[in-house]
């Protein structure tokens, strides 16, 4: 269920163009910190490319039946079978099971808020917004603080009892082996625990309100069919033990992060068999997929930056809405035009910076295609020019 109510609003044309010259601001510090952050994340990725690469070179294969002290200190990979030790529980709800990891997700049915607006412009530069807010119940990890919605009256959430929690094993073996809890709380943990009925009984009284368990899981509140505000309903899942690949640094018979002379830390865990080479190569996809996703972030900031700065003028020419509306979208071309010359700007100098000998092979081959081209096609130029010359 849900409900909703609508708020019409009203800017004058001195307040838009006040808060639009506020904006110029905040636009040059998007920009500013756009080209920082690019420029910072060309140097993150080559460091980290660096030191995969640098640790590719170094790792050595280790046998995970016996622990060579001649390895210690090293980084080296380890594949084989690990073991949880003594059974996780939850002290909260009486829940166990043996497992690397046991983690408990905690849901609370509560209000959210949603909103959606329609903006108009007025002849003279005012603008009228009609924005419709809609309440919705729904189940949620996180909670929704109700005193910010814009009507928090008839929609208030209350304090979760509890929160999720998440406990590792800290005595898994593999081998002779002992990973701890920093490589343990690496593994993800996606297999459901199925609770019984019967732990209901058992929780009466220790937890909060009501207790039912209804399709595996713990349900707080009085009727699981019919949630209100305010219920819980709680899950388990674990990481079981198995096949389990390791690239780390020994340190005895544990792990722990290996330092690079390249800067980054390496500690890398992966369920099921997979080879040193193979972890690698995986950590480099990884690498570069994060780079382009910063770089689309970085992008779309500088966008954003350009068109605060060029809003002002947009604003002006709202006094008639039809030439606001071409400037508008004059200015957003505008802004992506910018965006597409400075950002790869900014990108080349930091590739210039970080790695000048990648770069400089680059840029003398863009020159020679550059000269080649130019070349071929004054080339054919000048034969098109002797044929029309050539009597008929």
């Amino acid at each position: 269920m849900s409900d909703s109510f609508t708020e019409v609003t009203t800017k004058s044309w001195g307040s838009r163009l006040g808060e639009s010259i506020k904006g110029v601001l905040f636009g040059l510090v998007l920009i500013i910190g756009s080209c920082v952050f690019l420029f910072w994340n060309e140097g993150r990725a080559v460091q980290t490319q660096r030191s995969l690469t640098e640790g590719a070179s170094l790792v050595v294969s280790a046998d995970p039946a016996r622990v060579d002290p001649a390895n210690d200190g090293k980084l080296v990979h380890v594949s084989g079978d690990l073991k949880p030790g003594a059974p996780l529980s939850d002290p909260d709800f009486m829940v166990s099971a043996t497992a690397l990891r046991l983690v408990r997700t905690v849901e609370m049915y509560q209000w959210k808020e949603e909103s959606k607006s329609e903006t108009r412009k007025n002849l003279g530069g005012s603008e009228e917004t009609v924005t419709t807010y809609e309440y919705h119940r729904v189940w949620s990890e996180t909670r929704n603080d109700s005193s910010r919605f814009k009507r928090p009256e008839g929609h208030i959430n209350p304090q979760m009892a509890y929160r999720a929690a998440s406990y590792a094993s800290s005595d898994a073996t593999m081998g002779a082996f002992r990973p701890g809890t920093n490589v343990v709380n690496r593994l993800p943990a996606n297999d459901a625990v199925p609770l019984e009925p019967s732990l209901a009984r058992k929780l009466s009284g220790r937890v909060k309100g009501p207790v039912h368990v209804v399709d595996g899981r713990i349900y707080l509140g009085d009727n699981p069919s019919d949630p209100r505000v305010g219920d819980l309903r709680i899950s388990f899942r674990i990481a079981p033990g198995g096949p389990t690949s390791i690239v780390a640094r020994q340190a005895g018979t544990g792990f722990a992060d290996y330092q690079t002379r390249a800067g980054d830390a390496l500690l890398m865990v992966r369920p099921g068999t997979m080879s040193a080479a193979d972890m690698f190569a995986a950590a480099q996809r990884e690498n570069r997929i994060l780079t382009w996703l910063l770089r689309l972030a970085g992008v779309v900031a500088m966008f954003i930056g350009f068109l605060l700065i060029l809003n002002p003028l947009v604003v002006v020419a709202d006094v008639v809405p039809f030439i606001g509306n071409i400037l508008s979208a004059g200015a957003g071309i505008v802004s992506l035009v910018l965006t597409a010359v400075v950002a790869p700007v900014v990108i080349a100098a930091a590739w210039f910076f970080y790695r000048p000998l990648v770069s400089a092979v680059v840029l003398a081959i863009g020159l020679a295609l550059a000269y080649g081209f130019k070349r071929w096609a004054s080339q054919r130029a000048a034969a098109k020019k002797a044929a029309q010359a050539a009597p008929a």
